[in-house]
């Protein structure tokens, strides 16, 4: 009777650790299907982030090139704008001497 006792305990726990065995085998397997799912997930990720610093790096440099233009537009409508006043100065100046005269 111990030898059927003995057997009896050692297939409980044989079917108990089989058991054991089976749950972390599945919980291994749904772990790393997930860090699979996560890895790509981060490649894809890293993917974005690179070709977004890319279109920062144009949008920046086009911003960079629309402000130079800016500038440079801004100073020869303040030139163009000296040049009109100084005209319409000269232009009233010739209407007095003009007026003066006739």
């Amino acid at each position: 009777n111990e030898e059927t006792e003995h057997k009896g305990w050692c297939d409980t726990e044989l079917a108990t650790n089989e058991k054991t065995r089976k749950q972390k085998t599945e919980s291994v397997e749904t772990l790393q299907a997930e860090i699979d799912a996560l890895e790509a997930s981060n490649a894809k990720l890293t993917e974005e982030v690179t070709e977004l610093a890319a279109d920062v790096s144009k949008l920046d440099k086009a911003m960079s090139e629309a402000t130079k233009l800016r500038t440079e537009e801004k100073s020869k409508n303040e030139a163009t704008i000296k040049d009109a006043q100084e005209a319409q100065t000269a232009v009233a100046q010739a209407l007095t001497v003009l007026k003066e005269f006739y």
